[in-house]
């Protein structure tokens, strides 16, 4: 078959049909297990701050426990430390690292411990106060079912990974029911790929989630507004301006959490007492302002409305960004996106009297969004995630501009984000730039060899060893050729070793030692993955490059041409050079000549 019959752009294939189809299984149970963690953080909160046996969703601030509101986050943080301990050390954290790890160095593997413990730690962290969101424990216990439903099947470690990422998308659009910006979190965090074969049943599971959450009567649009603002070159900049305060807010942000995991760190005792420390502060912070504990989703939708002043602002800024941070670092189990949204709204809140007038709301909105998206380096999950958590498509370009402008200072400033430090400090690098592999695109004739130096089949074995041994030969093998230049195989200096000890005459010419051999050829017209391939199978460093119509010896291909092609995509990145200017010197040069 011609090359350009055989080869399509993508490479899938009709078994993405099947994992799609389990990816609707994947995503119910991922609906079923988001549905079930929310009714028991509304538990948790009312049993521990109000003594009631109830999952109606009441309020921290509303508590009468007074200065006893601060034992509530140490008692729940030393119960998730417990857990931690002796359960499963999985459970710490926010929960993407944990899923990245997992995908990435795991085979994409979670096990049962993490699917039951995870959320429950999580809804007594968040249910006794914990200053986080439920999106991450979800994401995590979602991926967790995806792993393990895949892990009963016999699937790929590619599509485990797909299956997973489709209980995570689930997971996430069940709480906040934002199944594109649940979509745009899989491609840009945690996929590692953008193939039709992991996008589509990652896409089902999420539309899936969507209308199952629809029909359980959960709220959407989340926070529903409909501001916006005028669009003109003022306006432009201010969205600028106010994605890149919520770039540098991210960037604190990230650099304070870590500061205080590096404390907890340095600490004399066991990590599962850290929780409680946490705890105690969390506590403490409650005091200053209640509106700080908890997922505080009334905090995100006062702050939309514009009710919400500028001290007030600042306040729950300053006391949310601490107690978070503080509570983990000490390795408490809970989310961070809507904390993150709590803190870039109040930051855009805090400004927004001194930027021109627009909706009220409209620059906590922006705020939040890019907060969101530098502190994830995701900026299109953070721009749909607004758009869908709103209900409100008229603000989709200024979003877009903040969310680029926040990863923009952020990629600049910083090496890694909140979601991949953590990975990183475990001794695992990862980047998260995605292209598409040279060798898809370019093809062995572009980098062969053309003046191949090649050995005649009636050469005898003598002649060759001493061929190859002579200080003027410059490579280590050559392909051995007949009178047509077809190409018979090989020669190089283990060759020799092995026929003349296998008793060969010295006298033999190469052609009868390899004559019925099997010879692996490469083709001009072949693209270098397979090339690499035939490498790897016949665990040789060159190959012969022969035609296709008559095979006759036209190249010489090998692993140092491959690693040229790595090399010259680097040189394509790093060399400048202009076309005008080089043109200019050109004629400048040949007028001198003249």
């Amino acid at each position: 078959m011609p090359e350009h019959r055989r080869l399509g752009d993508f490479t899938t294939d009709a078994r993405v049909l099947f994992i799609a189809a389990v990816a609707v299984v994947v995503a119910t149970a991922g609906v079923a297990v988001g549905f079930v963690l929310l009714k028991l953080i509304y538990l948790c909160t009312n049993i521990a701050y109000f003594g009631t046996f109830s999952l109606a969703n009441l309020h921290v601030e509303d508590n009468k426990l007074g200065l006893w509101a601060v034992l509530v986050p140490v008692a729940g943080s030393l119960a998730v430390g417990l857990m931690a301990r002796f359960g499963s050390e999985k459970i710490r954290g926010h929960g993407i690292p944990e899923a990245i790890e997992a995908i990435l160095l795991g085979r994409s593997r979670l096990s049962p411990k993490v699917a039951i413990l995870k959320p429950l730690s999580s809804a007594i962290a968040i249910g006794t106060g914990g200053p986080f969101g439920a999106e991450g424990p979800i994401i995590m216990t979602g991926g967790a079912v995806g792993s393990l439903i895949a892990q009963v099947l016999t699937v790929s470690d590619n599509e485990r990974k797909t299956l997973l990422v489709a209980g995570a998308a689930a997971g996430m659009t069940t709480v906040f029911g934002t199944p594109i910006a649940a979509i745009m979190l899989a491609v840009e965090l945690l996929l590692f790929e953008w193939t039709p074969r992991s996008f589509i049943p990652v896409a089902v599971a999420a539309i899936v989630a969507e209308v199952e959450r629809t029909a359980l009567h959960m709220p959407y649009p989340l926070f529903p507004f409909t501001g916006t603002s005028d669009v003109n070159l003022t306006m432009l900049l201010c969205w600028v301006a106010i994605g890149a305060a919520g770039g540098l807010l991210s960037g604190l942000l990230t650099l304070l959490v870590y500061a205080c995991e590096d404390g907890f760190q340095k600490l004399p005792i066991h990590w599962m007492w850290w929780p409680m420390l946490g705890g105690l502060v969390v506590g403490i912070g409650g005091l200053i302002d209640p509106r700080a504990l908890g997922v505080g989703y009334d905090n995100i939708a006062h702050l939309l409305t514009g009710q919400t002043i500028a001290t007030a602002a600042l306040t729950l800024l300053a006391v949310k960004a601490i107690i978070w941070a503080v509570a983990l670092g000490s390795g408490t189990s809970g989310g961070v996106l809507a904390p993150l949204l709590i803190m870039g709204g109040a930051l855009g809140a805090a400004l927004s009297g001194y930027l021109p007038s627009a909706s009220p709301g409209f620059w906590a909105l922006l705020a939040m969004a890019a907060t969101m998206g530098g502190t994830m380096r995701s900026p299109l999950t953070a721009t749909f995630f607004a758009v869908e958590l709103t209900g409100n498509t008229h603000v989709l370009v200024p979003l877009i501009t903040a969310c680029s402008a926040a990863h923009l200072v952020t990629v600049l400033l910083m090496k890694r984000s909140v979601l991949t430090e953590k990975i990183a400090r475990r001794g695992h690098h990862i980047t998260r730039e995605y292209r598409v592999d040279p060798f898809q695109l370019t093809r062995v004739g572009e980098v062969m060899t053309r003046e191949v130096q090649s050995v005649p089949a009636s050469m005898t074995l003598h002649r060759a060893a001493a061929f190859l041994s002579s200080p003027e030969t410059r490579h280590p093998s050559f392909p051995v050729v007949d009178e047509e230049k077809h190409v018979l195989g090989i020669v190089d200096p283990p060759s020799v070793i092995a026929w003349r000890h296998a008793g060969r005459h010295r006298s033999s010419s190469l052609g009868e030692l390899l004559a019925g051999s099997k010879v692996t050829l490469a083709y001009p017209d072949e693209y270098l993955e397979v090339l690499a391939e035939k490498l790897m199978k016949a665990n040789v460093a060159h190959l012969p490059v022969v035609s296709r119509d008559e095979e006759r010896l036209v190249g010489y291909v090998g692993w140092k041409d491959l690693m040229r092609v790595r090399l010259k995509l680097r040189a394509e990145e790093r060399d400048r050079s202009s076309f005008i200017e080089g043109a200019f010197r050109k004629k400048a040069k040949a007028e001198t000549k003249a």
